[in-house]
């Protein structure tokens, strides 16, 4: 080593470039492992309605193809921190990635929709550990005076890869096959393999941890159920239906179990000293929050654009494309300014920019502009990438080393159970919003009314006319479409409100001290 005040040795720079390169590659690793797992949750999305007629599949087993990947992720998220102390951190990562991506060709193999249903499980299950690990290792792989950096590192694979996974599934859907969007892992897949296996050291195994069988039980009864109760909940019209009081009524007394043995029991399945840590906590209340405003706007964006616009899928992914080179430019911004200012004042300018977004969806129409649409996802994107990266260092910043497994594995799960219940949530108003709007809009839609508003020479006088079965027909379509354009403005001041309300939070956060790196 070198001594105070000398310049250092040959040896030194040659270790310190060696570490240096062996710190970006295990990045480039990781990151590639992290957006093949993060594009795979919304890449698929777009190519539904090929798989179903290609699987033979109903509106209702097509579903599942996403529902099962989630319940699976979201089951398989919280076993990672054991996981990871018992058999190693890097076994564990290259078992998850050369699983998601056998899984993920056999998704593309698939030949009818019990196969593909059974594939999209086994890749939720090798996929969930990815996204916490990858964090986790970044985590460690860096300094603490540079986690801002590697945390806008890291997301910028978590955050752009569900905005950009629309728009490369659209294109691989229409210019190639559907199959390719599951294909399209395998190159990533095996290069993220063979770099992990290279570059990543294993870490120190625990033969003596125990695993919390009734811990692990309750929590994934829990979230499966409240999984389940969320997707299906519209289509069998909510609590009208048993299975869904049942899967309620699951969710509510697997969680008081779980509460109640995780703070009595001796080595629980999550430790709860974990929410003793001020930051960790409010960070997972924050992180939740953010999973609603993300998920919930895309679920909101896209049939927006594609139902009530009548956008082509292509267009659709290139009008939402923006949004996610916002979060990536803000990402890099914060990665630079991030040891020199307050995380807390970033996470209130994302917050507001993410308000001012919604704020300005709410006056969208029937005849928005792409600009408009353009500009309102760049602000919001932007957003999101000043909250991400400064809430995921902070929210670690005073969380000793050894809770890092298991922490990274709860901020994953609680932004992807806030994922569920927005979009849910905002789903089942838009439903809702649109049958009572319709009905409403209805009762003040008269004929003598239409004959007053609309001259005789308008083309919409014929188009319109309600004493023939086609104008009868086009006057509902154009009335629903009005009542859709409402409700989904209803909606995005619903995730405006929330936005707000998420800045009190902000305040419980730990201030984290400027750092400078180190010479």
């Amino acid at each position: 080593m070198p001594t105070h005040g000398t310049e250092p040795s040959a040896d030194d720079k040659a270790s310190n470039g060696s570490k240096a390169f062996q710190r970006a590659a295990l990045t480039v690793c990781v990151m590639l492992a992290t957006i093949m797992q993060a594009l795979d949750t919304t890449i698929a999305n777009v190519a539904l309605p090929y798989m179903q007629g290609s699987l033979s599949a109903t509106l209702d087993q097509i579903n599942w193809v996403l529902t099962s990947y989630m319940i699976a992720a979201a089951i398989a998220t919280p076993p990672t921190g054991w996981l990871t102390n018992r058999f190693g951190r890097k076994r564990l990562f290259l078992i998850s990635v050369a699983g998601f991506t056998v899984v993920s060709v056999l998704c593309g193999l698939a030949q009818n929709i019990e196969q593909m249903v059974a594939f999209r499980l086994l890749q939720g299950v090798f996929g969930a550990p990815l996204v916490p690990l990858s964090q986790v290792v970044l985590l460690d792989a860096y300094p603490r005076e540079r986690h801002g950096s590697a945390m806008a590192i890291w997301g910028i694979g978590v955050m752009v890869g569900p905005i950009l996974g629309p728009l490369l599934g659209g294109y691989l859907t229409e210019y190639y096959d559907w199959r390719w969007v599951f294909y399209v892992n395998l190159p990533v897949g095996l290069l993220a393999l063979l770099g992990l296996w290279t570059f990543l050291a294993e870490t120190r195994l625990d033969q003596e941890l125990r695993f919390d069988w009734f811990g692990f039980t309750m929590l994934s009864v829990s979230i499966g159920a409240l999984q389940m109760m969320l997707d299906r909940g519209e289509q069998f019209d909510w609590f009208s239906s048993d299975e869904i009081i049942i899967e309620a009524i699951l969710t509510g007394l697997a969680s008081y179990l779980f509460i109640v043995h995780t703070f009595t029991a001796r080595q629980p399945f999550i430790d709860p000293h974990l929410f003793l840590d001020r930051n960790f906590s409010a960070g997972l209340v924050l992180i939740t929050s953010i999973g609603v405003i993300l998920f919930a706007t895309l679920a909101l964006l896209t049939p927006f654009l594609e139902n009530v616009l009548s956008y082509p899928v292509m267009t659709t992914g290139v009008v939402l494309a923006p949004r996610g080179i916002g979060t990536m430019i803000a990402m890099i911004v914060v990665g630079r300014i991030i040891n020199h200012t307050d995380s807390r004042l970033i996470i209130l300018i994302g917050l507001c920019l993410n308000a001012l977004s919604l704020y300005q969806m709410t006056g969208f129409s029937g005849d928005v502009s792409e600009e408009t649409l353009i500009i309102t996802g760049v602000i919001q994107g932007f957003g999101l990438g000043f909250v991400f990266v400064p809430l995921s260092a902070v929210t670690f910043a005073t969380l000793e080393p050894i809770f890092r497994p298991q922490a990274t594995g709860l901020f994953s799960l609680m932004r992807n159970i806030g994922s569920s219940i927005g979009i849910s949530y905002v789903i089942f108003l838009l439903s809702h919003n649109t049958r009572l709007l319709h009905a409403q809009i209805t009762e003040a839609v008269t004929p003598f009314g239409l004959e007053a508003r609309l001259p005789a020479a308008s083309a919409l006088s014929d188009v319109w006319n309600p004493s023939v079965t086609a104008g009868r027909a086009a006057l509902d379509a154009e009335i629903t479409r009005q009542a859709s354009i409402v409700a989904y403005l209803d909606d995005f001041k619903l995730l405006m409100m929330i936005a707000l309300l998420s800045l009190p939070m902000v305040l419980l956060l730990q201030r984290a001290r400027p750092v400078r790196a180190k010479a």
